[in-house]
């Protein structure tokens, strides 16, 4: 493998007391972000194995138990040793469930199949652990997981459980171990994500009953067979002749780490009757059950896909004013990636939106890709106990009307406004951005919205990251203006009218239109007529139109500029 990929993929996946460092907080505040985040985390656990309900996805909640044992560890205080230690009941097992040790990387699964033999890879069907018990090949007793060694007797859904062996083709007594999953037609994990899987499947063992269209719903598949024969190939024909099929058909054996990566990405994006988190490393040859205990052991391990949703950070919350006076709240995050992105910020959409959820730095929101292209804030998921102030603008600072010179408090929007008029909705100028712009307005040779046709080589050069060539390339830009057609300029403005809608004749006339004229054109009713009227009336607009015919730019001086002059 290249060591630049290497690199890259070593910093991708750091562990998590690498990735997420000790935060600069005081001893008073970290015990009490532990102990509020334990308490929401002791809280979700009650209510997934009392209920069946799934307060949060699988996945935050995961990161959220990563992420205090990463504030537990920079305390000094001890990690919870499971989060399944408070879920027993009381039923044994008749053989323990073991856990399973997660692998962040290549890189770690690499490690951890050196000196291993006999290596198969699997799904990790996203469902719910359970114990089933056969007795002259009926099934007669089903154990939920519970903590590994105790769990709760779900016997009572035998009946509706119609997608699963319940009556084997030989009378034999035996116990596996599953999961019991949802069934889904064609489930590309890729694209559709885990659609509350597990949670769905939890809730609906936690009833009292369950109809048998619900039990129907449910599919399993079976992972391990604890006293069957020693060697997984016999295993895995053996169960497939008993009617567990799905065992054999998804088990592959593989020898090296790459054959690994392959099958985890082509589970990741092929249809499978099932949601799967990634995929289950085993070895054939594992110890005698009676040895199992209730925790990872080292001939099992996962090595999970990528998470969909990301729990992340926030530094600090930003508002972007646009050209028309829309304030959008920017939530700064600590760097995330999500699908290879590195996702540094996401968008609240509204001021109203962030005023509901009061986004503080510190606190911990869930982040996804829209489209897979665009971060997009899904939830908060946990508030910072302590709330550092943030300001945010007033509501009716900033609107339609206001920012049209720069100064103190106007520049975003102000800046908006000259990308918008300088972008493809107006002029369409060549190298002029958000940056360009920014530039000029803080170095002080723009400050309306038309000066910047006045200036010369040697002013644009002064400014810091303007080169003599970027200079010119400018120069030429603001040439073009000029030559630009009326009907660009006005549109380029700002003015809010629709791109089927004509514009009359010159600015004076432009200018001069009434309320009433304006709603009598095709397309312009009377909301939008107000807005025009409006927009025409306004002094810094008229300020705009008095400049530009001073600059003898077409449609707005009555010597119009020619090519040829």
């Amino acid at each position: 493998m290249p060591i630049v990929l290497l690199l890259i993929m070593v910093v991708l996946h750091l562990p998590p007391t690498w990735a997420n460092p000790c935060p600069d907080w005081t001893p008073a505040r970290s015990h009490a972000q532990i102990a509020q985040l334990s308490a929401t985390l002791a809280h979700w656990d009650e209510r997934y194995h009392r209920d069946g309900v799934a307060l949060v996805a699988d996945e935050l909640y995961d990161q959220s138990r990563d992420h205090l044992a990463m504030l537990q560890r920079c305390v000094g205080l001890a990690t919870e040793a499971s989060p399944l230690a408070r879920a027993g009941g009381p039923v044994v097992h008749p053989v323990p469930h073991t856990g399973v040790q997660k692998l962040a990387d290549f890189q770690r699964v690499a490690g951890w199949m050196t000196g291993k033999t006999d290596l198969w890879v699997q799904p990790k069907v996203d469902g719910v652990a359970v114990s089933l018990i056969y007795r002259q090949g009926r099934l007669t007793q089903l154990i939920s997981r519970g903590d590994g060694v105790r769990g709760h007797d779900w016997s009572r859904h035998i009946p509706q459980l119609e997608g699963i062996v319940r009556q084997l083709p030989r009378p034999l007594d035996l116990s596996l171990q599953g999961e019991l999953y949802l069934r889904l037609e064609g489930h590309i994990q890729a694209s559709a994500g885990g659609l509350n899987a597990r949670g769905t499947v939890a809730g609906l063992l936690a009833r009292h009953q369950i109809d048998e269209e619900q039990g129907a719903r449910l599919g399993l598949f079976v992972w391990e067979w604890p006293k069957g024969p020693e060697q997984q190939t016999e295993r895995l024909s053996q169960l497939a002749q008993l009617g567990f099929a799905d065992s054999q058909r998804y088990s592959v054996a593989i020898n090296t780490p790459e054959e690994a990566a392959r099958w985890r990405d082509h589970w990741f994006g092929t249809p499978l009757p099932f949601a799967s988190d990634g995929v289950i490393l085993r070895q054939g040859e594992r110890p005698p059950a009676q040895r199992w205990q209730a925790k990872a052991p080292y001939w099992i391990a996962a090595w999970k896909y990528p998470y969909a949703q990301k729990l992340a950070q926030v530094r600090e919350v930003r508002f972007q004013i646009g050209r028309t006076g829309k304030v959008t709240p920017i939530v700064h995050v600590e760097p995330v990636t999500l699908d290879d992105r590195r996702v540094t910020r996401v968008s609240l959409g509204s001021l109203s939106r962030w005023q509901a959820l009061d986004v503080r730095p510190g606190d911990q929101i869930a982040i996804s890709l829209a489209g897979l292209t665009i971060p997009r804030f899904d939830q908060i998921v946990h508030y910072s106990v302590e709330r550092q102030p943030v300001t945010a603008p007033a509501v009716d600072q900033y609107h339609a009307h206001s920012c049209w010179r720069a100064g103190e408090g106007c520049n975003e929007q102000f800046i908006a406004r000259l990308s918008w008029l300088a972008g493809k909705q107006g002029l369409a100028l060549p190298g002029t951005g958000p940056g360009t712009w920014r530039r000029l307005v803080e170095a002080g040779l723009v400050s309306t919205m038309t000066d910047w046709l006045e200036l010369d080589a040697g002013r644009l050069q002064q400014v810091p990251g303007i080169s003599t060539l970027r200079a010119a390339q400018l120069l030429a830009a603001f040439e073009q203006a000029r030559l630009r057609p009326f009907t660009q300029w006005v549109r380029g403005i700002g003015t809010p009218i629709g791109k089927g809608v004509a514009l009359p004749g010159d600015w004076p006339t432009v200018v001069a239109q009434t309320r009433g004229q304006w709603q009598a054109q095709p397309g312009i009713g009377s909301k939008r007529a107000d807005e025009l009227a409006r927009f025409f009336a306004s002094a810094e607009v008229q300020a705009i139109g008095s400049h530009l015919a001073g600059q003898g730019v077409d449609g707005f001086s009555e010597q119009p500029l020619r090519p040829e002059q």
